[in-house]
């Protein structure tokens, strides 16, 4: 959540510069924006709410090599100019954006206050800046300040402070991401996501929990923020290119990313065989396998319980990560937790895992985003593959994940191959399926129910999972009441909503189930349901169908696709950004 962009070095035209990055970071989630600029030995500050992608980023074209800019998603104060960031210190030499929250501000502010410090806003973030600029009265050291001013902070951030009198940037991070970009030659970058700086350069150096760097942009120093002392840093070079995080020719990114699958889960596929045999070994070795993630990606965890039952006939355990904090009781050194994220900087999962390693329990990660904090702090990480994907409502990395798990379950099973097979044949289908007369035919789905007010999902087995993550994606983007029920749970009260008329979609497979959710189907419609079936079959039942290849083990990838798109049309129709839904972040580093 919220977008985080700084720079400092040789060019003058800084505040244009973090502006124009900050439009790169509009997929994060936010409701305001500010923009603070050094111009010579004064701060240039402008902020307000609303969208950041219609402000004339050539008004901060003044000769300035020294900037930082955010966009806020409200947390502590409602959203207004006033609690937009940056905040500044009372003499005015001091500027700071930050992401996360402060949880002991209140006790600091009014430490601050009674110093005599003024606050302008109702945030946390403000503390910051003023307990700086007290720091600064026991050392002329800008650096050592921000230090001792952060470890007086509790809770997880991740912040940026620059500083008029010494023509420093500082940044530093405890929980929410930080990544470095350039070199001396290019002067230094700093953001909360990479595509910010990608325009300017490749070279990155990640900033690790509990460090802070110091540049001006013609040196860097990386620091441990407690202790002070230098920590070593390697670049790396960005392998994927800018045009992968463009629209190209799609309208919004939710399209483009769907579209994407044709070939994203095909890349997720393209693991190393002899690591996913090794983790396969892992998970059948643990004293107790736990699945961890959040939305989207717990969905995934949800849908792997059945792979791993069905495929390989190994239990094991998915908890949301915000509830795992109660699952401490069962683990042990023999335990294996599996945590899944898309942006790999999840709070939540980043929480569980910290209580599983003190256990002495061993942690693999599945995620997309390489280089992010939870794929640094795994023990195990196996990377999806997926590309960059910017709409905030989780598309391709969903399908890359359950492709993955499918595969570990064959693994575990031993034929690793057939699973193999499997999900590159599923790819395949899923090519053939995303025509334009297939999408044609949702858009005019999305059209006929834009008006409804509430839709409801039934799936059994596998399929489940995916009503819920139907319920979710359905409701992220087109604002519609949706919820997501296990078939067989619909006569023990959920049946008591449907009325004449009520959407209702059916996700059906050929298995061993589909007897059974298709007599939960006949349920609803007996009830006056409009139902919407996806399957490879047409039944009597379905009044609309929606036709998906047979995909044995791997339907819940394919039935999930036709309400991704359903949804990314509803939320068109109803003349929502599919993008940005409200309220909503692409990258959740609060709890």
């Amino acid at each position: 959540m919220c977008g985080i962009f700084g720079y400092v070095g040789g060019r003058t035209d800084a505040g244009k510069l973090v502006i124009d990055g900050l439009k790169n970071l509009e997929y994060r989630g936010y409701d305001s924006w500010g923009v603070a600029c050094k111009i010579g030995t004064e701060i240039r500050m402008e902020k307000d709410i609303g969208k950041i992608s219609t402000v004339d980023s050539s008004a901060f074209a003044d000769a300035c090599s020294l900037a930082i800019a955010h966009t806020r998603w409200a947390t502590h104060g409602g959203v207004t100019k006033r609690n937009a960031h940056p905040h500044m210190s009372c003499d005015g030499t001091i500027a700071v954006v930050h992401n996360g929250i402060i949880e002991n501000y209140a006790e600091l502010r009014r430490e601050l206050e009674a110093k005599g410090h003024a606050f302008q806003s109702e945030t946390d973030t403000e503390i910051i800046p003023h307990l700086i600029e007290e720091e600064l009265k026991s050392t002329d050291d800008f650096a050592s300040a921000v230090r001792n001013a952060c470890n007086r902070f509790e809770g997880r951030y991740g912040l940026l402070a620059l500083h008029t009198l010494s023509q420093t940037l500082v940044a530093a991070r405890t929980g929410s991401p930080l990544i470095v970009g350039g070199t001396r030659k290019d002067g230094y970058f700093i953001a909360s996501d990479i595509p910010a700086f990608m325009d300017y350069t490749r070279t990155v150096q990640y900033l690790d929990d509990g460090e802070m760097v110091v540049t001006d942009g013609r040196s860097i120093l990386f620091t441990d923020i407690a202790t002070g002392e230098e920590r070593p840093k390697r670049e790396i070079e960005i392998t994927w290119t800018i045009e992968e995080a463009q629209k190209g020719a799609y309208k919004h990114f939710m399209l483009k990313e769907i579209m994407e699958q044709k070939e994203s889960i095909t890349r997720a596929v393209n693991q190393d065989e002899e690591q996913i045999m090794t983790l396969a070994e892992a998970i059948r070795n643990a004293q107790g396998t736990f699945l961890v993630g959040c939305g989207t990606a717990g969905k995934a965890c949800m849908a792997a319980e059945y792979f791993f039952s069905v495929i390989a006939g190994k239990h094991v355990n998915f908890a949301p990560a915000s509830e795992f904090k109660l699952y401490h009781h069962f683990l042990t050194s023999r335990s294996l937790l599996i945590v899944v994220s898309q942006s790999g900087e999840t709070a939540d999962v980043l929480e569980a895992m910290k209580i599983a390693k003190s256990k002495g329990s061993k942690v693999l990660a599945i995620v997309n985003a390489k280089g992010s904090t939870i794929d640094r702090e795994a023990d195990y990480s196996l990377h999806i593959n997926a590309g960059p994907e910017r709409a905030v409502a989780s598309t391709k990395a969903l399908t890359g994940q359950m492709a993955v798990f499918i595969l570990i379950a064959y693994a575990l099973a031993d034929k690793l191959q057939e699973g193999k097979t499997l999900l590159l044949e599923t790819g395949a289908k899923i090519n053939d399926m995303l025509n334009p007369r297939y999408m044609e035919r949702i858009e005019k789905l999305a059209e006929r129910i834009q008006r409804k007010q509430d839709l409801y999902i039934i799936g059994k087995s596998w399929n489940y999972p995916m009503a819920m993550e139907s319920a979710i994606k359905i409701q992220e983007v087109s604002y519609i009441h949706a919820e997501g029920f296990a078939g067989g749970e619909l006569k023990h009260g959920p049946i008591a909503l449907i009325e004449e008329g009520t959407p209702c979609i059916a996700l059906v497979g050929k298995d061993e189930v589909t007897t059974d959710i298709l007599s939960n189907t006949i349920e609803l419609k007996a009830r006056g349901a409009f139902v919407i079936g996806v399957a490879p079959e047409r039944y009597d039942v379905f009044d609309e169908w929606l036709k998906v290849p047979e995909g044995g083990a791997a339907q819940p990838l394919v039935n999930i696709i036709p309400i991704q798109i359903l949804a990314y049309f509803l939320a068109v129709k109803r003349g929502k950004d599919p993008d940005m839904p409200r309220n909503l972040a692409k990258s959740v580093t609060v709890k």
